[in-house]
C-alpha cells in the first residue's frame, strides 16, 4: 500500500452525496420513511431541496432542479435524476496541505470555495464531465 493511500483511509472520510433530481419529494420520502435519515437544517441556496442526516450529520444533499425542456433525454416518461458528486471531509489541517500538494504536483485543476456561513472551506475537482469530487475541511482546522 502506498503512503498516500495509507494516510488518506485515516485522515479522511465520506462527508455527503447530492443528487439532483426536478422532484425531490418522493425521494425524500423514500429517505425519510424507508431508510430513516432524518429531515434537517440545510442553509438558504437560492434552490429548492433537502439536507437527510445520519447521526446528526447532513450526509445525502438533495437538490431540485427546474424540469426539463422536451427536447432533453427522458427515462421511464420522467426526467432522469443524477448524483450530482461524493464528498470526502478532512479533518487535519496537515492531510488538507498535503491533498493540495498532491494536486498541484500532478497538474490536477480544482477550486477552493470558502463557505463562511457553514465555517468551512471546499475544494472541487471535476474528474470528467459528470463526475466532482468535493473535499471539504471544517475553517477551524485551517487556523
Amino acid at each position: 500500500m502506498s503512503t498516500v493511500a495509507a494516510c488518506c483511509k485515516t485522515a479522511m472520510r465520506l462527508d455527503h452525496v447530492t443528487i439532483v433530481a426536478s422532484d425531490c419529494a418522493p425521494l425524500r420520502r423514500f429517505f425519510v420513511e424507508i431508510a430513516g435519515m432524518d429531515d434537517g437544517a440545510r442553509p438558504a441556496f437560492g434552490v429548492g431541496g433537502h439536507w437527510l442526516y445520519l447521526d446528526g450529520q447532513p450526509a445525502l444533499h438533495l437538490i431540485e432542479r427546474p424540469a426539463p425542456l422536451a427536447s432533453s433525454r427522458i427515462t421511464i416518461g420522467r426526467a432522469a435524476a443524477r448524483i450530482d458528486h461524493l464528498a470526502l471531509r478532512i479533518d487535519s489541517a496537515s492531510e488538507w496541505q498535503a491533498l493540495l500538494h498532491r494536486l498541484r504536483d500532478s497538474g490536477t485543476p480544482y477550486q477552493l470555495s470558502d463557505m463562511r456561513m457553514l465555517r468551512e472551506q471546499q475544494l472541487f475537482v471535476a474528474l470528467a464531465p459528470d463526475i466532482t469530487v468535493e473535499f471539504v475541511i471544517a475553517a477551524h482546522h485551517l487556523n
